[in-house]
């Protein structure tokens, strides 16, 4: 066979086997035999083998290519992955319905089963998968194409050559599916994940896209977040579109104009959420109608135009076992009960952490009490109640010494938690190490919990600034370690010396500060230096932050040992700078503060207008607010800048602003 002959070969299987693929995964209704299909597919790798110069990115064969990747790369997205209001009754249904006809005029609502998986982005340009994303924070998550092209329902390539497209779905993976995998996990001693949704995060972060491939994952596109050269006028007609283009979208949506019929939608399908052949958290509510959509706008966290209706988690009652307590990197003591396993939305379950002492007091829990379990989100799982308690015993009382190190326990005023305050405490060095290395923080492969160990009994490390004045010999000098494994975690430790500011923030653990929260300080303050010498009104001038977390960040840099810490860290090379900035600087340094309504912004369109100009927006009026933008019906906020003096914008004045900034 020559070129010319292969190549229309190639391009014959190529076409049937994506529309098998599409019969088979999509529609569900497959008419060849899988034997066929493989012969098939062996033909087309044959043919590629020999041709190799006829391989297209769209090729089936390519589903499950690609060597495995050490790190995933980050990607922003453009259009953010936002999430949805939760609501937990009916009444609360109606009353976003009643809010919404404030505004929109007879609207129609489609109701769809939420599926309870993991939210991805899929972009195509003319009509090719390019990229996969996660959802990560909704700003920014992380490159997975090369997993999700093993997902045989997502198409490769569309039925239409549309110039640019990017959908949002939801990856999950099938309860039988899940069974098999726990199954084989237990057959092979390992640690089974422990819901359906964890399985699939576990699998399609994996780091060879092969082994993604046997997890047999799955995919819902629910939404278009991006779409060039086609206009859509509604949410149904977009996933009727979508459908159209190949992909397999969300089951089972419902169009529905009455309020009534959307309350009974959501009351079916909660009666019916085990017959699913995936787990389902709730029911989406929204708006069909994109202009309808438009008037309604956003808050700062949700859309006004859809909710989530979250069902309430099933219950059973247990006999509590023990009282675990287990210390963390912070030094807090948390009691976890453990129970007899119970069978909980499709989990076994044995374990619940009991919060703090006031929560045991406050029901009485003692060990050996029946107890009632549920799972938080499907997820969690937690002590409800206590339906019997045990005869002759006394309520749970935290020790008063630390189970890791023997020192006296503490309890500040302000807090529901024990502590154990000292520095050197095993257990808090330990859970420091592991949370500085992980994922969100600093990112370094192969610093996992038994790594952390090894070097701590070595004595190798006592601060995480030692992981940066580690040599090669020192890794080989550890049982069972080898020349490969030792570069690696070099290569690893060495890599995260360019990690932005947010993640070294992050990773330090500073207390009551979580990743966003630490990517908002790097991005407010810049560099590292700068937060030896803030104050906590400026920490709290900062949008999304309060007195106590600011307090937390005036003491943590307020230490010594945090001065020696840096200082090292920095001698080391690590960097000590954020790199995620405004897209403009011209509003550096301004705060504005929104209030009222506002007839041609949303709150969120102002925000962002602002904050692309380098600006800053605050939810408080104080002697550093620049600006008040204040819209129909302003409230105390005006009066309180009146009160200071601070300079007032109407809705004109403000889009003035915007305009002379950006040079319009």
């Amino acid at each position: 066979m020559d070129i010319e002959q292969a190549k229309i070969r190639v391009s014959e299987l190529t076409e049937q086997l994506h529309e098998h693929n599409r019969r088979y995964y999509v529609e569900d209704r497959p008419t060849i035999s899988d034997y066929d299909y493989d012969k098939m597919l062996e033909e087309l790798i044959r043919l590629e083998e020999a041709f190799p110069q006829l391989v297209s990115p769209d090729s089936p064969t390519q589903r499950v290519g690609g060597e495995a990747k050490n790190t995933f790369a980050s990607v922003t997205h453009t259009v953010q992955m936002g999430s949805l209001q939760d609501v937990f009754s009916l009444d609360a249904v109606g009353e976003f319905d009643r809010r919404v006809r404030e505004k929109a005029e007879q609207p129609a609502y489609i109701v769809e089963p939420k599926i309870d998986g993991l939210s991805v982005s899929l972009e195509y340009r003319d009509g090719q998968f390019v990229r996969g994303s996660t959802r990560g924070d909704g700003f920014v998550g992380e490159d997975v194409t090369l997993n999700l092209k093993t997902i045989r329902s997502i198409p490769l390539k569309l039925d239409e050559p549309v110039a640019y497209l990017e959908v949002r779905g939801e990856v999950y993976m099938p309860k039988k599916v899940f069974d098999s995998l726990v199954q084989r996990q237990l057959e092979n001693e390992e640690t089974p994940f422990k819901n359906p949704r964890n399985a699939a995060a576990g699998s399609l972060r994996q780091k060879d896209p092969k082994i993604t491939a046997t997890r047999r994952l799955d995919i819902f596109v629910f939404n278009i977040q991006q779409i060039e050269g086609k206009a859509l006028a509604s949410h149904q007609e977009s996933l009727d579109y979508l459908k159209k283009l190949g992909f397999k979208v969300i089951p089972s949506y419902q169009r529905f104009t009455d309020i009534e019929r959307v309350c009974e939608e959501i009351e079916r399908i909660g009666e019916n959420r085990n017959a699913f052949a995936y787990d389902i958290d709730g029911a989406v509510v929204k708006v069909d109608d994109f202009s309808q959509r438009e008037t309604l706008g956003a808050t700062s966290k949700f859309p006004r135009w859809a909710l989530a209706f979250k069902y309430p988690p099933e219950e059973k009652t247990t006999k509590l076992l023990d009282i675990e307590i287990n210390v963390g990197r912070t030094g807090a003591l948390t009691p976890t009960a453990v129970f007899e396993p119970i069978l909980l939305a499709g989990s076994t379950v044995s374990r619940a952490v009991l919060h703090n002492q006031d929560f045991i007091d406050e029901k009485g829990i003692r060990i050996g009490d029946t107890i009632v379990v549920r799972k938080a989100g499907d997820i969690i799982p937690e002590v409800v109640s206590v339906v019997e308690h045990a005869g002759n015993t006394d309520v749970y009382k935290i020790p008063e010494f630390c189970p890791s190190c023997g020192d006296k326990t503490v309890r500040e005023e302000d807090e529901a938690v024990w502590r154990c305050i000292n520095v050197l405490c095993p257990a808090q060095q330990r859970r420091h190490f592991i949370h500085f290395a992980s994922r969100d923080a600093m990112d370094i492969e192969g610093l996992g919990p038994a790594m952390v160990d090894q070097l701590l009994e070595a004595g190798l490390v006592h601060s995480v600034a030692d992981l940066y004045y580690l040599k090669k010999e020192d890794i080989l000098g550890l049982e069972r370690k080898k020349e490969k494994s030792a570069d690696n975690l070099m290569a690893a430790i060495e890599k995260s010396k360019q990690n932005d500011l947010s993640r070294l923030l992050f990773g330090l653990g500073i207390r009551n500060v979580g990743q966003k929260a630490a990517m908002l300080l790097a991005q407010a303050f810049g560099e590292m230096e700068r937060l030896f010498s803030v104050s906590a009104e400026e920490v709290s001038a900062v949008e999304g932050f309060g007195g106590i977390i600011a307090e937390s960040v005036v003491a943590f840099f307020a230490d010594e040992n945090t001065r020696s810490l840096v200082d090292r860290l920095k001698d080391a090379g690590v960097n000590m700078t954020c790199s995620v900035k405004p897209a403009s600087d011209k509003l550096a340094g301004q705060t504005f503060v929104l209030t009222g309504t506002l007839s041609a912004f949303t709150r969120s369109e102002a925000k962002e207008r602002i904050e692309a100009l380098g600006g800053k927006v605050s939810s408080s009026v104080s002697k550093k607010t620049s600006y008040v933008v204040a819209g129909e019906d302003a409230g105390s906020k005006l009066q309180k800048a009146q009160d200071l003096g601070i300079t007032i914008l109407d809705e004109a004045a403000f889009s003035r602003l915007l305009d002379e900034q950006t040079g319009r």
